[in-house]
């Protein structure tokens, strides 16, 4: 997860948000899984959908590190015995 300050607001991103299945995360390229909204005032902030999102975040993740390794080509991670 990050976020980036932008002229529409704070932009936050889900390295893994593809694979979320959310509704309100813009998914922005196909190569990559990520995914983000925008956010222009705290009170935009949807707190259950916040943390839906950040659980979600630590149970779906892609291996980014190894991407180079692979040539370019991206694996899930298995999280079920971590």
């Amino acid at each position: 997860m990050g976020y980036s300050k932008q002229k529409a607001g704070i932009r936050l991103m889900f390295w893994s948000g593809a694979d979320f299945e959310e509704e309100e995360l813009s998914v922005r390229g196909e190569k990559f899984k990520d995914a983000s909204v925008f956010i222009n005032k705290i009170s935009d902030i949807n707190v259950n959908d916040l943390n839906r999102w950040l659980k979600k975040s630590r149970e779906i993740q892609w291996d980014y590190k190894n991407i180079v390794k692979r040539k370019g080509k991206l694996e899930k991670i298995n999280l079920v015995n971590n």
